[in-house]
């Protein structure tokens, strides 16, 4: 019997998980423990995917029906949520040149990382 688990990240993907987490300034025990986990229930996820398209008929398709019970969608980052309000913002004072005033700060959200 073996204790080495399949779902196990790679040396390299680990690298790469410390490497992130120092150059975000962020605690690397903390940062690599939260990937590895959503690593491996991606992992996870995929293995089950894998075996239940085997039940699928016509065009019902059980592993995406699990896939989207089991992953909800990403929230919308700071930034999408900025751009989305100065939309808002944009429609809600018709004054002219509204447009005009918004394009800066809609530049500088653009230049942004996510």
């Amino acid at each position: 019997m073996t204790n080495h688990h399949p779902i196990v990240p790679s040396p390299e993907q680990v690298d790469q998980w410390f490497n992130d987490a120092v150059q975000l300034n962020s605690t690397p025990k903390y940062y690599i423990a939260t990937q590895a986990a959503q690593w491996g229930s991606d992992q996870e996820l995929e293995a089950c995917c894998e075996w239940v398209s085997q039940f699928n008929y016509d065009d019902y398709s059980y592993q995406e029906r699990l896939r989207a019970a089991r992953r909800r969608p990403k929230p919308p980052s700071l930034k999408e949520q900025a751009k989305a309000e100065l939309d808002r913002l944009i429609a809600l004072i018709p004054a002219e040149g509204a447009l005009a005033m918004a394009e800066p700060i809609r530049r500088a959200l653009e230049a942004l990382d996510d």
